[in-house]
């Protein structure tokens, strides 16, 4: 088998137990919204306390053997998907005969990656199992991408990636993307919570069934204090991106800074973000605003990865691969 079948066969492996996490987390969501939601109607109809305590208990003990199966499931498929997921990250720079972050391609494999272990890093020290279905999808849509639409033959390096910088610079871009794309679900998560606890919501579906699985997501405040850690870590490490890339195009290019396209879009990035944490931290911008920050750093995140490489020619024109 070469190392061109094995990266393909893996990362399609790893899509595929990705998309069965998905629905097992999804599963385990919904199952224990139905036991939230059951106890808040005993409660509400005045029934015994100790036939709500267990309903309300989110613990798997407490769950149907559906959902604790499901979840069993699901953790397995991510955990395994995840090592199928590096596999293949691995066997293409084997394959390109260099580190695999150079196209938009192995830059969206290996970022769908980053983002599944952010997750499984996080869910080994508190417990979001919530988030499964969020970013596992998210993984699933990212790989289906890149192998059915941003695939490209494995080709050697332009000169002017051709240096220790692409390692440091695009290895940590890749990095906070992941993370980004963890605190995208999670504020997602916050307002679409917000929203449906307040009630001022103007239609019926997100107090409907169709938002049910929100009885099983922690509180906004729970959500916005985890999506600011993440988006804090992220930022930092945003900002020594910047800074490597600029130490990068003046080796390269002969200049810090020269308003190249995807130069303007990554300060962009940076000023929303410093932005977000700044109105977070000093204006008591807490709440819905915040949220609303922070989604649009992912969204100028997402532009830059996809309009700036497809749209606008520049010096960074070969990430399209």
């Amino acid at each position: 088998m070469t190392a061109q079948s094995l990266s393909l066969a893996a990362l399609w492996g790893a899509c595929i137990l990705y998309a069965i996490a998905m629905f097992g987390y999804s599963i385990r969501l919904a199952r224990e919204a139905d036991v939230r939601t059951q106890a808040k109607r005993l409660v509400t109809a005045g029934g015994p306390a100790e036939d709500a305590a267990p309903a309300a208990a989110s613990g798997s003990e407490k769950l149907p053997k559906s959902a604790v199966k499901a979840l069993g499931i699901a953790r397995s498929a991510t955990t395994v998907g995840f090592v199928l997921n590096a596999i293949g990250v691995a066997a293409r720079g084997v394959e390109a005969k260099h580190v695999p972050w150079s196209d938009m391609y192995e830059y969206t494999i290996t970022g769908a990656m980053i983002a599944v272990g952010v997750f499984l890093i996080v869910q080994r020290k508190r417990d979001v199992t919530f988030l499964g279905a969020g970013v596992v999808g998210l993984a699933t849509l990212a790989l289906g991408l890149g192998l059915a639409v941003l695939y490209d033959e494995a080709k050697s390096l332009p000169p002017a990636l051709q240096s220790i910088w692409l390692i440091i610079h695009v290895s940590i871009a890749t990095i906070c993307t992941g993370i980004f794309a963890v605190a995208f679900i999670v504020t997602a998560l916050q307002l679409l919570k917000d929203y449906r606890d307040s009630g001022t919501s103007r239609t019926e579906w997100t107090r409907g069934r169709a938002l049910r699985f929100l009885e099983a997501v922690p509180t906004p405040a729970v959500l916005e204090a985890l999506a600011f850690r993440l988006i804090a870590v992220g930022f930092v490490l945003w900002t020594f991106t910047v800074m490597a890339g600029a130490i990068w195009a003046e080796h390269a290019w002969g200049r810090y800074w020269g308003w190249d396209p995807k130069e303007v879009w990554s300060f962009v990035i940076w000023v929303i973000y410093a932005a977000y944490l700044h109105a977070r931290t000093t204006q008591g911008w807490a709440g819905r605003k915040s949220a609303y920050l922070a989604l649009v750093g992912f969204a100028a995140l997402i532009i830059n990865f996809t309009l700036v490489n497809f749209v606008f020619q520049g010096l960074h024109t070969y990430a399209n691969g």
